[in-house]
């Protein structure tokens, strides 16, 4: 498993993940409307942003299994969010759990963040179970920036991870 940059090729396998209701289910915005050429532009995109890291997580041949973000960096100061997504093969097999890990340990070392947070549906499960399983914890404390995000969202949990001492 690997965490590289996204690269135009991964277009079309972004799109599939965007097309499967089990994939999309608890996400907000529309992904079923996304096209392989939205996909293509928002790769594009990505190496000109400051605010948002995005990167693929792959398998060992490189191909593209999902995508994992810190998003919203800065917005309150040493804190980013936190996002993932796989694609259904990819379910079960440890992508979420490279990736999510890889990149906040990006986070921390590279970019010198204290937090990495993320806030999930409470109707989800299946990610607030995976969640803990991996050893992240609900937080209370959700600073206020990152609250207004999402304000039509319905009932969400908080989770966090917090930089080590020794980074």
């Amino acid at each position: 498993m690997q965490l590289r940059a996204l690269e135009a090729g991964d277009a079309k396998l972004m799109a599939e993940w965007m097309h499967d209701k089990n994939v999309c289910r608890y996400m907000k915005k529309d992904f079923g409307s996304m096209t392989v050429e939205d996909c293509e532009r928002f790769i594009a995109s990505c190496s000109s942003s400051s605010e948002d890291l995005h990167m693929a997580v792959a398998d060992d041949s490189g191909e593209y299994m999902g995508t994992v973000s810190l998003k919203h960096i800065g917005l309150t100061e040493g804190t980013a969010e936190f996002a993932i997504v796989v694609r259904s093969c990819a379910m079960g097999k440890g992508y979420s759990s490279f990736g999510m890990a890889a990149v906040i340990k990006l986070g921390f070392e590279k970019l010198g963040l204290k937090r990495v947070i993320w806030c999930v549906s409470r109707d989800n499960l299946r990610a607030e179970r995976f969640y803990v399983r991996n050893g992240y914890r609900q937080f209370y404390d959700v600073p206020e920036d990152y609250r207004q995000l999402y304000p039509d969202y319905g009932e969400l949990d908080w989770f966090e991870a917090v930089r080590p001492d020794d980074v």
